[in-house]
């Protein structure tokens, strides 16, 4: 190989063809030979990685079992009709290992540390099997706490009573501060400095939902926690069953859930609803709702998962076997079926945006 014409080439061309891979064919170009490993790593090669526009983000999958032999993150190209990635985890030397998150081409994942032997959190690029391993947490913080990533370094560990923050770039252990939230956070996310969670303020016999925001410097404050609301915003809360909160594009959320057909108790849904809200503006609009014949796939599950950001979110339910998508990237929102979803779970996928990137560095 390393006599090949190939490298017959002048750097800049062989950098530009190289350029024009898939990132996860150029992973695979790594493995060939050291030369091809010693171009795609070199800083001038990366350095015109860092130039060009990022890829389209995929949408990774939680693994159902955390404990697999053969640690694996699936990941769907939204970009493509069929296309499923997978990324083996089997280069990070830690049991147990659970996907959580991801930003700016960093994965973050739950693993079991060897000693002493803590739950921890791990950053690490799977393109370039770099990694490096956060403070030790203790374990009740992966049962019980949702992880919140966002750069630069960012890292939150959000339960009802406490918050954790870490920040790579100004200091090496966890930050601990008091939440105090009224109920437990329900599909907490950062968007930019503000961290925003719906809470349950009803009582045990009715739900009632509010949107609550926070900031990081915020958390240090006695009060950190404050009800984000309009006297004309009206009954948003009370028209969705199971609301649920995801990231859109900017400073823009959305909140998801089912359309009540009526505000009784045990009312039925007609369809699922995406509401988005403008943080700047706090204006809402509607940005889909789900078409009827694929809501009748959701209507005999109990209940549905809900992941993604930006402008793509994906819906989960049991005995569906497959996901559905919103896209809404072109300039008409498109609803269609993500099919040949890995593993045979009981159909209630998680996930989250992982935007792969060769140039992240832990």
């Amino acid at each position: 190989m390393e006599s090949s014409p190939l490298y017959l080439l002048p750097q800049d061309t062989l950098h530009q063809i190289l350029s024009r891979l898939p990132l996860r064919q150029l992973a695979i170009c790594k493995s060939v030979c050291r030369s091809l490993l010693s171009t795609i790593s070199s800083p001038s090669f990366l350095l015109l990685l860092s130039s060009l526009p990022p890829p389209p983000p995929l949408l990774a999958l939680r693994p159902h079992h955390p404990s697999s032999p053969t640690p694996i993150l699936h990941a769907f190209d939204p970009s493509s009709t069929h296309l499923w990635l997978t990324f083996p985890l089997s280069f990070l030397p830690f049991p147990s290992l659970h996907p959580v998150a991801s930003s700016l081409g960093l994965l973050y994942l739950w693993a079991q540390a060897h000693s002493p032997p803590h739950k921890t959190l791990i950053a690490c690029n799977p393109l370039t099997q770099a990694h490096h391993p956060l403070p030790h947490l203790g374990s009740a913080w992966s049962r019980h706490g949702s992880v919140l990533v966002g750069p630069p370094d960012r890292v939150l560990v959000l339960t009802e009573l406490a918050a954790l923050y870490y920040s790579g770039s100004t200091n090496n252990n966890w930050l601990k501060f008091s939440s105090n939230l009224p109920s437990k956070p329900r599909s907490p996310i950062l968007v930019s400095d503000s961290i925003l969670a719906l809470c349950d303020v009803g009582s045990p016999w009715r739900s009632q939902w509010k949107l609550f925001i926070s900031t990081i410097s915020n958390l240090q404050s006695s009060q950190p926690w404050t009800r984000l609301e309009k006297h004309e915003w009206g009954e948003v809360f009370d028209i969705l069953k199971r609301p649920r909160l995801v990231k859109g594009v900017g400073k823009k959320l959305l909140m998801i859930g089912g359309l009540k057909s009526s505000f009784s108790l045990n009312a039925t849904c007609s369809t699922i609803l995406i509401l988005r809200l403008d943080l700047e503006s706090l204006e809402w609009d509607e940005a889909g709702r789900m078409p009827a014949e694929m809501f009748r796939c959701f209507q005999e599950s109990s209940k549905f998962k809900v992941f993604g950001g930006g402008n793509r979110v994906c819906f989960s339910a049991k005995r569906i076997g497959r996901l559905a998508l919103w896209d809404c990237e072109a300039a008409k929102a498109e609803w269609r079926w993500i099919d040949g979803v890995p593993g045979n779970g009981d159909g209630l996928l998680r996930g989250f945006v992982f935007e792969a990137r060769l140039t992240a560095v832990p």
